[in-house]
C-alpha cells in the first residue's frame, strides 16, 4: 500500500471524527483524517466545533464566570471578603484560548501515538477508485489520496435568521458569543436553548442585562417540564430576563447595536435595542461542496446525509456520524458513533444506544437527563412512578452553599425499571452518569435505592430519589 492510500479516511476533525481515526488504527487499519479548520496562526485546529468554538471554551468562560460571581457575592458567605474586584477579561478570554490550544495539541500528540497520518485541508470526495474511493485534500499542500473506506464527520454550522446574517461582531453565533471583546451593557439572545442560556449565563455573570427570546411556548421543551420549571426559576432569579411564546420580527442592525422588532405571547408589538445579539436556533449539517454527487450519495432535504443504523450510507464503503446524520447533534454522541463505525469496519459489532444518551446544560444550577420525560411516558400511554429529592435537604449541598434543584427518578410502575432520571442543581452533569450506566443494564429505581452512596455526597440526592419512587426516602 502506497503512502496515499489508506484503509480508512476520515473527513473532519472534530469529536466523532479524530476519535474514528483513533479507534480505526487501534484496530490495526491504516488511517488519515483530514481538517481544514486554523487556528490564529493558520495551523491546524483539531477538535471541531466542540474543541474550538463550542463545548471547550464555553466551559471554560462558564467557569471563569462563575468564579468572578461567587467572589463577588458567595464568597462572604463562606468568610471570604473580597476588596477590590476586577474583571480582566482579556485574561480571561487569553485563558479560554489556551484551554482550546491543550485540546487542539492533545488530539495531534494522539494522532502521533496511534499512527494516524493528519492532512490539514478540505477533504473532498472526488469519484470511485477501484473498490475504494478518492478524496482530494485542498490546503496548503494540495493533495490526492484512496481509501476503502470513508467517514464523514464533518459536524454543523450555526442556523441563521435570515433577516440577521452573523457577523460576528454585532450579530453572534456560538463563535462570536465566546469571543466578545467587553462585556455588553445589553445583550439580546434569541433561543432559550443549550447555547443560549450558557453565553446568557456568561455574560450576565459578567455585568450585562441579558433578555432571552424563545419562540416555544414552554421553557426547555425538551426537558421533563418539572426541571425546567425549577431550573427557570433559578435562572430567573439570578437576573435572565426570560420571554416565551414570542415571533421574531424585523432585526435591524446598526454600527453599534441591533433592534429587534417581534410579538410577546400575547401578540402584542415589542422593540427592544442590544448592544450585541447572539442568535441561538439551532444548528444545520456541514455537508454543502463535499463531493457526494461524485460518488452518488444524496442529502435529504434538510442536508443530512442518510443513514441505517449503523450509520451506513446508501454507498457500500462510505459512513456518516454526528451531525451530519440523524439524532441529537451532541459531541459524545459523535464519538460513540465514530468508534463503533470502526468496529464495524473491522466486523465488529459496534453499539450505539440512543435511549442512553445524556444530555446536559452546564448552567448554574446544571441541567441533566438521560431516558423519558414524564410528558412523554403520558404520551406514550406508559404507566410509571416518579420519585425526587432536592438538594436542599442533601448535606453536601448545604455545605456547598448550592441546594438549588433536585434529582428526579422515573421507573416503570411494574417492572420497576428505570426509565428516566433529570437533575437540576449543582454537577448534575457528573451525577448523570450514574443514571446512564444504571439505565444501560436495565436497573430498577430499586438498585439504586440499595447502593451504598459514600456520605456526605450530592449523589445521595440519585439515592434518596430512588428510595422515593417507592415513597421511602430517608431524608426528606
Amino acid at each position: 500500500m502506497s503512502e496515499k492510500q489508506f484503509d480508512v479516511v476520515v473527513i473532519g476533525g472534530g469529536p466523532g471524527g479524530y476519535v474514528a481515526a483513533i479507534r480505526a488504527a487501534q484496530l490495526g487499519f491504516k488511517v488519515a483524517c483530514i481538517d481544514e479548520a486554523k487556528n490564529a496562526k493558520g495551523g491546524p485546529a483539531l477538535g471541531g466545533t466542540c474543541t474550538n468554538v463550542g463545548c471547550i471554551p464555553s466551559k471554560a468562560l462558564l467557569q471563569s464566570s462563575e468564579h468572578f460571581e461567587h467572589a463577588g457575592h458567595a464568597f462572604k458567605e463562606h468568610g471570604i471578603n473580597v476588596q477590590g474586584l476586577e474583571l480582566d477579561l482579556a485574561q480571561m478570554l487569553k485563558r479560554k484560548d489556551g484551554v482550546v490550544k491543550a485540546n487542539n495539541d492533545g488530539i495531534v500528540y494522539l494522532f502521533k501515538k496511534n499512527k494516524v497520518t493528519f492532512f490539514h485541508g478540505r477533504g473532498t470526495l472526488a469519484g470511485k477508485a477501484g473498490e475504494g474511493f478518492t478524496v482530494n485534500v485542498t490546503g496548503a499542500a494540495n493533495e490526492t489520496i484512496t481509501a476503502k473506506n470513508v467517514i464523514v464527520a464533518t459536524g454543523s454550522n450555526p442556523r441563521e435568521l435570515p433577516n440577521a446574517p452573523f457577523d460576528e461582531k454585532i450579530v453572534l453565533s456560538n463563535t462570536g458569543a465566546l469571543a466578545i471583546d467587553a462585556v455588553p451593557g445589553s445583550l439580546g439572545v434569541i433561543g432559550a436553548g443549550v447555547i443560549g442560556l450558557e453565553m446568557g449565563s456568561v455574560w450576565r455573570r459578567l455585568g450585562a442585562k441579558v433578555t432571552v427570546l424563545e419562540g416555544l411556548p414552554a421553557f426547555l421543551g425538551a426537558v421533563d417540564q418539572q426541571i425546567a420549571k425549577e431550573a427557570q426559576k433559578a435562572f430567573v432569579k439570578q437576573g435572565l430576563d426570560i420571554h416565551l411564546g414570542v415571533k421574531i420580527g424585523n432585526i435591524t442592525k446598526g454600527d453599534n447595536n441591533v433592534t429587534v422588532e417581534y410579538a410577546d405571547a400575547s401578540g402584542a408589538a415589542q422593540t427592544a435595542t442590544f448592544d450585541r445579539l447572539i442568535v441561538s436556533i439551532g444548528r444545520v449539517p456541514n455537508t454543502i461542496g463535499l463531493g457526494f454527487e461524485s460518488v452518488g450519495l444524496q442529502l435529504d432535504e434538510r442536508g443530512f446525509i442518510a443513514v441505517d443504523d449503523e450509520c451506513r450510507t446508501g454507498v457500500p464503503g462510505i459512513w456518516a456520524v454526528g451531525d451530519v446524520v440523524r439524532g441529537p447533534m451532541l459531541a459524545h454522541k459523535a464519538e460513540e458513533e465514530g468508534v463503533a463505525v470502526a468496529e464495524r469496519i473491522a466486523g465488529q459489532h459496534g453499539h450505539v444506544n440512543f435511549n442512553t444518551i445524556p444530555w446536559v446544560i452546564y448552567t448554574s444550577p446544571e441541567i441533566a437527563w438521560v431516558g423519558r420525560t414524564e410528558e412523554q411516558l403520558k404520551k406514550d400511554g406508559v404507566a410509571y412512578k416518579a420519585g425526587t429529592f432536592p438538594f436542599m435537604a442533601n448535606g453536601r449541598a448545604r455545605a456547598l452553599g448550592d441546594t438549588t434543584g433536585m434529582v428526579k427518578v422515573i421507573a416503570d410502575a411494574a417492572t420497576d425499571e428505570i426509565l428516566g432520571v433529570h437533575i437540576v442543581g449543582p454537577v448534575a452533569s457528573e451525577l448523570i452518569s450514574e443514571a446512564v450506566v444504571a439505565m444501560e443494564f436495565k436497573a430498577s429505581a430499586e438498585d439504586i435505592a440499595r447502593i451504598c452512596h459514600a456520605h456526605p455526597t450530592l449523589s445521595e440526592a440519585t439515592k434518596e430519589a430512588a428510595l422515593a419512587v417507592d415513597k421511602r426516602s430517608l431524608n426528606f
